[in-house]
């Protein structure tokens, strides 16, 4: 086992995971401290490097495209300081953290983990049930449901409308914007076949954030939704109506091999969100038994 332990947190090396656990000092954001420990396993790696500061250094980690809800859902944009993936280093433990990072490399390159990009999640996403206020809204998400209600500051054509509530079956896309400038940032659900054009500020499915302490957390209700949703390097296939004109259609036959493939593979992405915790064994158990019966 490889351990560095920092004010600003401890990582943990052992066997195929590596376990994120922030501090207590107080410049620890809220948000890592509210999602707690992460254990990321290796082959959601890509890579990590330590840079050397002025005073002190820090250890980063690089995770591989698609791997994590969190970083997806937040596009990027999440500020140095909410990155649950950057540990700051003290400067008596700068030869610790290149051992560390020297360590993960070489497991790395031993179990012979790819850095390009994955088509399944392989981080779980943080626990729900989530409760989030900030901006000008309240958001929830206990799993399977998102509601959305509003404060005394919401807008009133939008507050009008009342609280809504949103099935994860009907939400085609999660987006966090942090707030920029004198741009407003906001928390907002796709509803539908495409998205809404009115300002989050008018948008029943969106919560606006104004630049407050509290608005990275909704990054954590966007992530937990994210992670059900279907991967985004998985587009849900779409028919396209062919003329009468066109090629003859597939033979019975190959109608059937298609589908049998497509439940094959659905089978295989059932499995993989049942051993990252995304789907209980009751979940698995009904949504495989649904996949089964139609083969």
């Amino acid at each position: 086992m490889t351990e560095i332990i920092q004010r600003d947190g401890t990582w943990v090396l052992g066997g195929d995971t590596l376990r994120l656990t922030p501090g207590h000092d107080k410049g620890v954001s809220l948000l890592r401290r509210t999602l707690g420990e992460l254990t990321v396993p290796l082959r959601a790696l890509a890579g990590i490097s330590f840079e050397h500061g002025r005073k002190g250094g820090r250890l980063r980690l690089r995770l591989r495209d698609g791997a994590d809800p969190l970083l997806h859902a937040t596009g990027g944009r999440l500020a140095e300081a909410h990155d649950p993936y950057q540990l700051i280093v003290e400067p008596d433990r700068l030869g610790v953290a290149e051992y560390v990072a020297e360590e993960v490399r070489n497991t790395l390159l031993l179990d012979r983990v790819p850095s390009g990009p994955v088509d399944t999640f392989l981080l779980t996403g943080p626990p729900v049930p989530l409760s989030v206020s900030a901006g000008d809204g309240t958001a929830r998400f206990d799993g399977e449901h998102v509601t959305l209600e509003w404060n005394w500051k919401t807008e009133e054509a939008k507050a009008a409308g009342g609280s809504r509530v949103l099935a994860v079956r009907d939400i085609r896309a999660v987006e966090w914007l942090p707030a920029e400038g004198l741009e407003n940032g906001c928390l907002r659900f796709t509803v539908g076949s495409a998205p809404t054009k009115a300002p989050p500020k008018y948008d029943p499915h969106a919560v606006e954030l104004w630049g407050f302490k509290k608005d990275p957390l909704m990054a954590l209700v966007a992530a937990a939704v994210q992670v059900r949703l279907p991967h985004p390097a998985r587009p849900p296939a779409v028919e396209v109506a062919q003329p009468q004109a066109a090629a003859p259609a597939p033979t019975p036959d190959a109608d059937a091999d298609d589908d049998h493939d497509a439940l094959l593979r659905r089978l295989r992405e059932l499995g993989d969100l049942h051993r990252s915790g995304v789907l209980t064994d009751e979940e698995f158990a009904l949504a495989k038994q649904a996949v089964l019966r139609r083969m």
